[in-house]
């Protein structure tokens, strides 16, 4: 039996996005902020804009967990880089 889903509104999602580039550009040029606060905002924007890609253009959110987890497996890997990359000034 399949469940039927509603259609996602793209065009809302788009505006979303670009909504959260926009932040990104204007947290970009703020010059007062100390980096690693820069960085760590810059980094959430990020996150929230790719996790909207995946879960609408890349419908991940109508698919079932087997496919959602090939698509996470891999975000462990990438938090040691975005880490390794902030504490680079530390080490």
């Amino acid at each position: 039996m399949e469940t039927a889903h509603k259609r996602p509104n793209y065009i809302l999602i788009w505006v979303y996005l670009a909504v959260l580039t926009g932040a990104e550009v204007g947290v970009a040029f703020v010059s007062h902020m100390p980096k690693l606060y820069l960085m760590l905002a810059l980094l959430i924007l990020a996150v929230v804009k790719a996790l909207l890609v995946a879960l609408y253009f890349m419908h991940l959110k109508f698919e079932k967990w087997t496919m959602r987890i090939l698509a996470i497996a891999p975000l462990p890997l990438a938090a040691i880089f975005i880490l390794a990359a902030l504490t680079e000034k530390i080490w």
